[in-house]
């Protein structure tokens, strides 16, 4: 017994890490994750000028498409991958497989190498995110993790005020350096990543124990080939029509690939890519779910307030960002305060709540909002909708890597990151049909009301030329650009953006449905004891337990270790 006592404090000692030490590592994984936010946001923003220069516009989805697809399927992959061999060289790897792809999307000379290129970019940007997190779990205790995540958030918040701006800025210019403006979109991300490789290789040094198993490549196949024309649909299929031969053809090979994938989950077990009996676990079941549908409702409303922005209030796409800073503010806010209170508290079930109950009220509420309303009020919903967000998903992270052996920290992480971002890209493509669909119907309606006023045919008899212009904007309008609106009086265009109005209601009446299901889901969630042990610190003891008690039967590191054998004990740690 003497024996084994000198070798408890080294191992604990290897696995502890100081507060300096942990924000040394959070400002490398800070530099990888704000490389994958602000690629999304500045490509909303210079994307049609990108279109326009390649001469692509009628493909330029295919940009947006070849991008979502790598980056969704390559995410439970790097979770699963990181959990065999380790985080840090597949977190390098993906900076620099993004910064490669970057580098080849500013040389594009088509929309078809841009969407090649966008894909090898997606499968670095697919383990920035997922891994970041991960690494956060494995070295700090779940109890403290929520504080250090609120600072992911932060540079979540940051890119998605800068992206606006700078993509505004690039798509703007003529030549920088004798390189056309906007490549110079892509060309951004390659310092940013260098730097942020640097700091990782030097400062992200994690202790290990490789553990052999068999990777399930019938799974990542079957996964692909599932998810692949199932994602295709959902950005191509409101310009192929959902009930096309295209579109059939792609729920039935992603259907064929989706059973695959659960028959090959089932053979391999606890090897699985996502193992199906992490579902059993109700934590990581309601944390899927409720990341779907989160998901959903948040990319559903996010999408069509900066369109309701721009096209209703008339701002442009940088102002428009920059009016987005009081939901940025809310999410940063949401997710501080979360984290200090379950650090005190120790205590999460009930920000999930908080956070969905938030959602619902400013989703209510945004369905409210018109042509007229005054934009101070439509900021103050969004402060709301961001504190929703910020409330809820960084507690609803850290129940689910308290609820999983440490282990399995990066496939569980990957798996809700995963799902979050399948219920986006659902939401999106169910959203904006649903919004094109009723577009044209609201803006005829709000038109014929309009046209009975004197005020409306005073002004057509003044200015005759602004019927031509009409008859694009009955039909639905150009709403990919709008300049043509400011060719119309303000009594005109005035009914345009309220039929628009109305239609982005209906869209948010649609989100708030979905969330309200999301509420009931998170209602669901068990209240574990969070851990004060790190994830590395629990791999250790777990070890040292299996040197102590090796071939005591009924222990938890009698003989070889199982991941469901340290899941419970993980999970179930006491603050003493």
């Amino acid at each position: 017994m003497s024996n084994s006592n000198p070798t408890a404090p080294p191992a604990k000692a290897s696995t502890e890490f100081s507060h300096r030490q942990i924000l040394t590592i959070l400002a490398g994984l800070m530099m990888g994750m704000f490389l994958a936010a602000l690629d999304q946001t500045i490509m909303a923003t210079a994307t049609r000028t990108i279109a326009d220069d390649l001469n692509g516009f009628n493909i330029q989805a295919w940009a947006t498409t070849a991008f979502l697809i790598t980056s969704t399927i390559s995410t439970p992959l790097y979770g699963k991958l990181s959990d065999i061999y380790g985080r840090r060289p597949f977190f390098l790897f993906a900076i620099g497989i993004f910064v490669v792809g970057s580098f080849l999307c500013g040389l594009s000379q088509n929309m078809y190498e841009l969407a090649a290129f966008r894909a090898i970019q997606g499968i670095g940007a697919g383990g920035l995110m997922s891994l970041a997190l991960a690494i956060i779990g494995d070295i700090v205790p779940p109890r403290e993790r929520a504080k250090y995540q609120g600072y992911f958030l932060a540079v979540f918040g940051t890119a998605s005020v800068l992206g606006p701006i700078l993509g505004g800025f690039f798509a703007g210019a003529d030549k920088i350096l004798w390189v056309d403006g906007w490549r110079w979109v892509f060309y951004l991300n390659v310092p940013i990543g260098i730097a942020a490789m640097a700091v990782v290789a030097r400062v992200l040094h994690l202790p290990h124990h490789r553990v052999d198993h068999r990777i399930d490549w019938p799974g990542a196949v079957a996964l692909i080939v599932g998810l692949v024309p199932l994602l295709t649909i959902a950005e191509q299929g409101r310009a192929w029509g959902w009930d096309s031969g295209r579109a059939f053809l792609c729920y039935i090979i992603g259907a064929i690939g989706l059973v695959a994938f659960v028959l090959a989950e089932r053979a391999y077990g606890d090897e699985a890519l996502l193992p199906l009996r992490l579902f059993r676990n109700r934590t990581i079941a309601v944390g899927a779910t409720s990341s779907t549908i989160l998901g959903m409702a948040m990319f559903g409303g996010l999408m069509t307030v900066p369109l309701y922005l721009q096209i209703v209030k008339g701002s442009t796409a940088t102002m428009a960002g920059l009016q987005m800073i009081p939901f940025v503010f809310g999410i940063m806010s949401g997710s501080i305060i979360s984290g200090q209170l379950i650090a005190r508290t120790g205590r999460y079930r009930i920000f999930p709540i908080i956070g969905s109950t938030l959602m619902v009220a400013s989703l209510a509420l945004f369905a409210t909002i018109g042509a007229d309303t005054p934009l101070w009020r439509t900021m103050l919903i969004m402060v709301l909708m961001g504190l929703g967000l910020g409330g809820n998903m960084q507690p609803m992270i850290t129940a689910v890597q308290n609820a999983v052996s440490p282990r399995e920290i990066g496939v569980a992480t990957s798996s809700v990151t995963f799902f979050r971002s399948m219920g986006g890209t659902l939401g999106t493509a169910v959203f904006l049909s649903v919004l094109f669909n009723v577009l044209p119907g609201k803006i005829q309606s709000a038109f014929q009301t309009a046209q009975a006023t004197p005020e409306f045919q005073e002004s057509l008899r003044d200015n005759p030329a602004q019927q031509q212009v009409l008859q694009r904007a009955t039909g639905g309008g150009e709403l990919s650009d709008t300049s043509w609106l400011s060719q119309l009086s303000d009594v005109v265009s005035h009914p345009f953006k309220v039929g628009f109005s109305d239609g982005i209601q209906v869209v948010f009446l649609l989100a708030l449905a979905v969330m309200i299901v999301g509420l009931i889901v998170v209602f669901f969630l068990p209240e574990i004891p969070l851990s004060l042990r790190s994830a590395q610190q629990q791999r250790a003891d777990d070890a040292l337990a299996a040197e102590n008690s090796m071939g005591v039967p009924g222990e938890v590191g009698a003989g070889p270790l199982r991941d469901d054998e340290v899941a419970v004990p993980a999970s179930k740690d006491t603050p003493k």
